[in-house]
This record gives C-alpha cells, sequence and structure tokens, in this order.
C-alpha cells in the first residue's frame, strides 16, 4: 500500500485527527475533501490546479483509492492523500472545523426511498459535514441524477445551509468554469449519453 492511502486505525485517526494539514502534509494549507471518490480523479484534478491546498480522497473501495493514489504518486502530488473509511465515521476522523471545503462527486443517488438514510445527503450526513467543516465552508454537489439532486437541496435546506449556486445544466451555466474541467469517470460516461450534470454549492452557516 502506497504511503499517501491512509488506513482506519484508531493510531491513524488519533493522530490526525484536528491536525491533518500539520501533521500529515507537514504544512498549513486548507484541506478539502472529497467524498466517495472512487479513483481520486476530483482530488487529483484539483491538486493539479490548486497546489497551495490539501486534498483527501475519501471511499471505502481499496482498489479505487490505490488506483488514484498511484496517479498522485506517479505525479509527485504530495499534497493528496486517500483515506478508507465508511462515510458515516468521517466525523471520528476530522475535528470540528477543520475542514474548508467538501466535494462529492457522482454518489450513487440510492433512489429507493427504502435507501435514503444512505444517500451522501441526508440530514445525518448533512450534521457531520457541518460539524467538521468551517464556518462559511463550501460543500459542492455534481450528479446527472435528477431526484437526488431536487432532494439534496431540500435537505440542505432544512439543515439551514445557504445554498450558493444551483444550475440543472452546469455545462450550459455561467458557472461551468467552476469545475475546472475536471470530470469523473461516470461523469464522463453520463455526460456522453446526454445527460445533464447538475451542480450545487452550499455554504456551511453554523457561526464562529
Amino acid at each position: 500500500m502506497l504511503e499517501n492511502v491512509i488506513q482506519s486505525t484508531k493510531e491513524n485517526f488519533e493522530a490526525y485527527k484536528g491536525c491533518w494539514a500539520i501533521q500529515h502534509f507537514k504544512n498549513s494549507n486548507p484541506i478539502v475533501l472529497e467524498l466517495g471518490c472512487g479513483r481520486g480523479e476530483y482530488s487529483n484534478g484539483l491538486a493539479r490546479v490548486f497546489p497551495d491546498k490539501n486534498f483527501i480522497g475519501i471511499d471505502i473501495k481499496g482498489d479505487r483509492l490505490a488506483a488514484g493514489a498511484l496517479v498522485a504518486h506517479r505525479e509527485d502530488l504530495k499534497h493528496v492523500a486517500f483515506l478508507r473509511i465508511m462515510m458515516q465515521f468521517i466525523d471520528d476522523h476530522f475535528g470540528e472545523n477543520e475542514v474548508d471545503e467538501i466535494w462529492i462527486t457522482f454518489p450513487d443517488p440510492r433512489p429507493k426511498d427504502r435507501d435514503e438514510k444512505k444517500r451522501l445527503t441526508n440530514p445525518t450526513f448533512l450534521a457531520k459535514y457541518r460539524k467538521i467543516l468551517k464556518p462559511g465552508g463550501i460543500l459542492h454537489l455534481k450528479t446527472d441524477a435528477s431526484s437526488f439532486f431536487d432532494f439534496s437541496k431540500e435537505m440542505l435546506t432544512r439543515q439551514d445551509w445557504s445554498i450558493l449556486v444551483s444550475t440543472p445544466d452546469l455545462y450550459k451555466s455561467e458557472w461551468n468554469e467552476d469545475h475546472f474541467g475536471i470530470k469523473t469517470r461516470f461523469e464522463t460516461i453520463f455526460h456522453n449519453k446526454g445527460f445533464s450534470i447538475h451542480y450545487l454549492r452550499a455554504e456551511n452557516k453554523k457561526e464562529a
């Protein structure tokens, strides 16, 4: 396993929680998470654009994380790491107000009603994100699933997030350049099939 992949162990999360920038990256730069990162297309892609930020891709699939980690290793992207955990434990691994931005890129929309609690934008997960995000921290969401997008907007509004940007067709909107031309594998597949890409940006409104 490459050294830029961190497994979930008690020793690791006690060492890094609340001090990822200093302990792992050896700097004081902002922390950006990609949740359900798969092969880390966004973590690595954003790292190429923003060398002054630290990026952590999070997923439970070890083979996918290894693929993203190998790309980061080959390109010497030392400000990228990958964390293998189940998403419900995210607040066990990051301190309160430690994270500056979160990207959720093409998650499983979990369309069946019985799976609503597993959606990455359900109230339980949003509460965890609010906890680890700084006041004013930003959550980005990209998806091709209209019903999941609408669900996410509703949940964010109910949880008192401020939705700054919302578009049902990113590539035809004024915010097209905001994704920096980065696409996940699933995004490329669905966009090539003619699906429009939904995007939103929300601000964590909690008080400092």
